[in-house]
């Protein structure tokens, strides 16, 4: 009831004059912000906070004083550099940019990750359960991270949530909300229990966007986390230390042959391109080691080596071999 009171009565009193004790009251706290403790600065001590309330800027509150002066809060907006920001955007689908081949991209590409005005969160804490590679016969394009059911996910970096939808509209993400980063990344949050966040919501890093779950393909409670640039995944291990949760650097160079599901964080270039030029062939009905070997002109050794099975391993129609 205290609170509806001090509302009507903020109303009666002109907003300018409030305004105006707000920052008279202001300047004169900093004066005395130094002085020793005496009777004339607790007299002159700003009227304690009684209260707060939203408003339409999820970053701006108002503050109401105990004598029923009030003032706007900015609890700190993201800093959003919307040059070119919204290319490609498209809050329906969930992969943008899917047209771009990435033989198109730059061969490097400078991003800077964080800095003053950037910083970065860790989405969960905890080591990388499963990691960006090829798992069974689906390319794994982001690290599992373990979690509990309810537990908060949180943005990676400031942000505006491009997608955000449940089970039934993503597949094997399950609930997924995708933020893109004004440095051109998109970062995904996958098999979520709850979405906190919706198309076109400023986020903050470290804010909640949801909460830990085991909705689409999952096999126990996890956060799928992928990076993506252009659409084009890479190894987020590249640019997150997620043992430690930290940014490896403030800055990354990507490179083209990062966006290949063989190219790992770890690697040199030398390896990473040649992982990126693979050959993978995909095993048909009545194939065996010897007739793929012969196939590609290559040895039955030297594809168990690649695929670290042995020479009398079973395969089966649909699984992927490395040839090459």
């Amino acid at each position: 009831m205290r609170r509806y009171i001090l509302l009507l009565t903020l109303l009666m009193l002109p907003v300018l004059t409030l305004r105006a004790q707000n920052e008279v009251t202001s300047a004169r706290s900093a004066e005395v912000a130094a002085e020793p403790d005496t009777v004339e600065t607790q007299l002159l001590t700003p009227a304690q906070a009684i209260d707060t309330l939203d408003t339409e800027d999820k970053y701006m509150k108002i503050v109401i004083y105990e004598n029923f002066t009030w003032a706007y809060y900015d609890l700190g907006h993201p800093a959003i550099d919307t040059a070119g920001f919204y290319e490609g955007w498209d809050p329906e689908k969930i992969h943008a940019f899917k047209e771009v081949p990435v033989d198109s991209l730059p061969a490097e590409i400078d991003l800077r990750l964080v800095d003053s005005l950037h910083p970065f969160c860790v989405p969960v804490p905890g080591s990388v359960r499963s990691s960006f590679r090829f798992r069974g016969r689906r390319p794994h394009k982001g690290v599992d991270l373990p979690l509990q059911i309810g537990d908060t996910v949180r943005a990676a970096f400031d942000g505006v949530v491009r997608y955000s939808d449940k089970g039934k509209e993503t597949g094997g993400y399950g609930g997924l909300v995708i933020i893109r980063h004004d440095n051109g990344l998109e970062t995904y949050y996958a098999h979520l229990s709850k979405r906190l966040v919706f198309s076109g919501d400023l986020i903050k890093a470290g804010e909640a966007l949801g909460l830990g779950g085991s909705t689409g393909r999952s096999t126990g409670p996890h956060l799928h986390f992928e990076t993506r640039y252009m659409g084009k995944a890479f190894d987020p291990e590249r640019i997150v230390d997620f043992r430690r949760g930290t940014i490896r650097d403030s800055l990354i160079t990507l490179k083209r042959h990062y966006f290949n599901v063989y190219s790992h964080y770890g690697m040199t270039d030398e390896e990473s391109k040649a992982a990126s030029g693979r050959i993978i062939y995909v095993v048909r009905k009545g194939d065996n080691l010897g007739r793929i070997a012969a196939k590609y002109g290559t040895t039955v050794s030297a594809i168990c080596k690649l695929n670290k099975i042995s020479s009398k391993s079973l395969i089966k129609p649909g699984q992927r071999l490395i040839v090459r």
